[in-house]
């Protein structure tokens, strides 16, 4: 089977998202072909290379989020007014009221039988009829990069926002916010394009896998429309939530827009996908909650590689019994300050006590939040604080990955008699997923998806109360029987839902599902007369048209910043494609035709 493997700002390259479990999952099926579709997010991401990968993965195109040259593109009459009918028609829907839509996930005539929304069909209808009227003009005039950053696009933005029954935020935009808007929705609809939708590019693979939302799964929906791939999007972090979070110092205005145009392209990714695969059931509440189908849903929880951690799993008489240890970025969203004040009850009640706060900062707001917190455990307990631990130094440590005696996760929790978890704020906790590897009894924060992955094997607590926190870790030092208990049943829940191996086997059967409910998109039979077994064999596979006749489509001109060598181009800005070492030659021909 041929996979479109979709990707923002992660796999390949060696920094960014979800590039870990993604390599897991390529390497884990090695039956099948990959070809990666990737987004970077930046210049730095690009210099930094990309992962050795292996011999599955055909071919690697990619493409820069972070810039775009002009593309050269002339838009004559026709098409400019194809282009001012589309876009027109986009954002005025985008600056419509309705109560239906996934933008409004409040709607009162939700309906929870379809994942808590009903959206209005016409206004559905109109946002992907002018989508996908853009993707079918770009795809036919070689490029819409000019055309979304032109003066036509911000004129059809002010007029959708000045027209009568708008929402309020809409009408009160002003011209900084019209100009904020149109350029996220340049960012947002450059990947359109791209010369990937062709039968030797995206029309080639048999699905599509977008590793997140938003983004990555707009190749995805383009091939269903051209050439009715199927798509499966996966989301360990649901990408419409984190556009609610984020910017906060945009307007009203900016942020009502954004909003509406993110959930609209979520609602109709949601709808379009065979299938939504959520890491976990908080994530897919907030896909039920924007219009996935539940009969869509398959959660699959994130795999972890178990190997590091066997031994001190196996070995619960390592653990010093007075010993607590949290491990994780540090940043203000850990909690760490109520940490420490639980800590100082956990000292009164329990004086041989010691906590080992193990990682680093995350940016200048996570070094400076590092910093108040080593002053702050400097005056709860100043009898040595903040040295690197070791026997006779003070009751709290603040240490790395890397540092005397942790050469990896696994020595972290080695000594732990109790893991604690302390976030006000967590997706998938990843690390606590470790700590029940390892074998440790675990007291958590009730926030994400933690309830989800401790079960019964944890104790949980609210988060933002240090007197519950302590508590709950004074019973566990006092009870070493109860913290083998459970720290042998984390161990079995973890080995059971939450390894590498589960996590492959799923998306395989998922990749077969799929498959074998989607209508063959062309008949071929093999030598013998039967038919192949799927949609796109390997024969679909070579680039160019051999014996079909030519195509009709007029040339296209090809954006100056998709080109196809993995050579670096002289501009910053650059989408390639890049034939990748030890695997089937492809040819250096697939730009724009």
């Amino acid at each position: 089977m041929r996979i479109g493997l979709l990707t923002e700002g992660g796999y390949p390259y060696v920094s960014g998202d979800a590039g870990l479990w993604c390599d897991r999952l390529v390497r884990g099926l090695g039956h099948h072909e990959f070809d990666v579709y990737a987004f970077s997010r930046s210049e730095a991401q690009e210099d930094g290379g990309w992962v050795p990968l292996p011999p599955q993965v055909g071919r690697v195109r990619t493409a820069p989020l972070w810039t775009a040259e002009d593309d050269g593109v002339v838009y004559g009459r026709r098409a400019r007014r194809r282009f001012a009918e589309h876009y027109g028609e986009l954002v005025a829907v985008l600056c419509t009221s309705d109560p239906g839509s996934a933008s409004d996930p409040a709607a009162p005539d939700a309906d929870p039988g379809t994942g808590g929304t009903t959206r209005a069909p016409a206004e559905a209808d109109r946002f992907t009829g002018a989508l996908y009227g853009l993707a079918e003009l770009a795809r036919d005039e070689g490029g819409l990069v000019a055309a979304l950053r032109s003066e036509t696009a911000v004129r059809a933005l002010e007029r959708a926002c000045r027209a009568p029954r708008v929402l309020p935020a809409a009408r009160e935009a002003r011209v900084s916010d019209l100009l904020a808007v149109a350029a996220h929705l340049h960012e947002a609809l450059r990947p359109l394009s791209l010369d990937w939708y062709e039968e030797d590019g995206l029309g080639a693979v048999d699905l599509c896998h977008a590793a997140s939302g938003g983004t990555a799964a707009l190749p995805g929906l383009l091939a269903g429309h051209f050439f009715d791939v199927p798509l499966l999007v996966t989301e360990y972090g649901v990408r419409l939530r984190t556009h609610y979070l984020t910017r906060p110092d945009f307007s009203p205005a900016v942020r009502s827009l954004l909003a509406a145009f993110h959930g609209r392209l979520a609602a109709e990714t949601y709808r379009r996908a065979a299938f939504i695969t959520p890491g976990n059931t908080h994530a897919r509440r907030w896909q039920e909650r924007c219009g996935a189908d539940r009969a869509k849903v398959r959660t699959v929880h994130p795999g972890m590689d178990a190997a590091p951690f066997a031994e001190v799993g196996e070995s619960p008489e390592r653990a010093d019994p007075h010993t607590l240890v949290w491990t994780g970025r540090v940043e203000p969203a850990k909690d760490l300050v109520s940490l420490l004040h639980a800590f100082a009850g956990i000292r009164a009640a329990e004086p041989g006590a010691r906590l080992r706060i193990i990682g680093g900062p995350v940016g200048p707001e996570g070094a400076a939040y590092l910093e108040h917190c080593r002053e702050l455990a400097a005056r709860f307990f100043p009898d040595g604080t903040g040295a690197p631990h070791v026997d006779g130094a003070g009751p709290v440590s603040f240490e790395g990955i890397g540092g005397p005696g942790l050469a990896g996760p696994a020595d972290a929790y080695a000594a732990a008699a109790v893991t604690v978890l302390s976030s006000v704020v967590e997706g998938f906790p990843t690390g606590l997923v470790e700590a029940m590897l390892a074998g440790r009894a675990t007291v958590s924060t009730d926030v994400g998806a933690v309830v989800e992955v401790v079960g019964g094997t944890g104790l949980v607590v609210p988060p933002r109360d240090p007197q519950a926190l302590a508590e709950a870790c004074v019973s566990l030092l006092r009870d070493p029987e109860r913290r083998a208990r459970l720290g042998a049943a984390a161990r079995a829940r973890a080995l059971e839902l939450f390894t590498v191996e589960q996590n492959i086997a799923a998306f395989h059967d998922l990749y077969l599902e799929i498959v074998a409910r989607t209508p063959a998109r062309r008949v071929r039979l093999n030598g013998t007369g039967d038919p192949l077994p799927f949609a796109a064999p390997v024969e679909a596979h070579v680039p160019g048209h051999w014996t079909d006749p030519a195509s009709r489509r007029p040339p296209r001109t090809a954006p100056t910043w998709a080109t196809d060598t993995p050579a670096r181009a002289p501009s910053p800005a650059r989408a390639a494609t890049h034939p990748v070492p030890g695997a089937s030659p492809v040819p250096a021909t697939e730009a724009a035709r």
